[in-house]
């Protein structure tokens, strides 16, 4: 079995086991294999209602949006600080280590604590042993530019992939940890996934998209994962 499902009294996760993902750079037409180690990842992105009960504000990034649908106008800087706490909560080492004014962001790939996925994680987990671009009938999977009336859409409603993870592709694009390209974009890191205002052709397991750190937009998340 591939993945199984895991639950501790914070949140639920998904055990996804070792393996290895091929990656690929279209822009640099490069391409590399990663190992993966286990580890645990959200069925689901996070939502505005779990996202709320931890962070505690009344100016929550969408005060007015569905409980179930993801959360969105998170900034990656804002997801990082989300994981440590919602870690702190629950008793769990935080992932990050997090300089002034949230710069000179670590992870500890050793704690026990929530973290956003490595982009060669994610990408495992949305394939889940495919080799697809979509890892099923995109009308069924995903919520997307042709489908989801223009509108952010509740999690969970659409079929999940092999390993039973949901919204892998299409209603929010999701942050990953990782730096995009130093040399070119600095400090910019990966989103990977799609979302509710993509078209078809932006929705799949290697497409690949990044922003500034403190980027927030109507259609970008975040899913948990965690290092075991």
């Amino acid at each position: 079995m591939p993945s199984t499902q895991h639950t501790d009294e914070a949140y639920p996760m998904v055990s996804i086991q070792a393996g290895e993902i091929q990656m690929r750079d279209d822009r640099k037409k490069t391409q590399w294999t990663e190992r993966i180690n286990s580890f645990l990842l959200a069925p689901l992105p996070v939502t505005n209602e779990l996202y709320d009960s931890i962070m505690q504000t009344a100016a929550a990034p969408q005060a007015h949006a569905p409980a179930l649908a993801p959360v969105v106008e998170v900034s990656w800087q804002d997801a990082i600080a989300f994981c440590n706490l919602l870690s702190s909560r629950a008793g769990l080492q935080p992932s990050y280590s997090i300089g002034d004014e949230g710069r000179g962001v670590e992870c500890n790939w050793t704690a026990n604590g929530y973290r956003l996925p490595t982009e060669a994680e994610w990408q495992y987990a949305c394939r889940a042993g495919t080799k697809r671009y979509q890892y099923g009938e995109l009308d069924e999977i995903a919520w997307y530019r042709d489908n989801a009336g223009g509108r952010i859409q509740p999690t969970g409603r659409k079929q999940p992939n092999a390993w039973g993870l949901y919204d892998m592709l299409g209603n929010v694009w999701e942050w990953c940890w990782d730096l995009y390209d130093v040399e070119v974009y600095g400090s910019y890191r990966v989103f990977r996934g799609g979302s509710w205002a993509e078209e078809a052709r932006g929705c799949g397991a290697t497409c690949r998209r990044r922003s500034h750190p403190t980027f927030r937009i109507d259609d970008l998340g975040f899913r948990l994962a965690r290092s075991c």
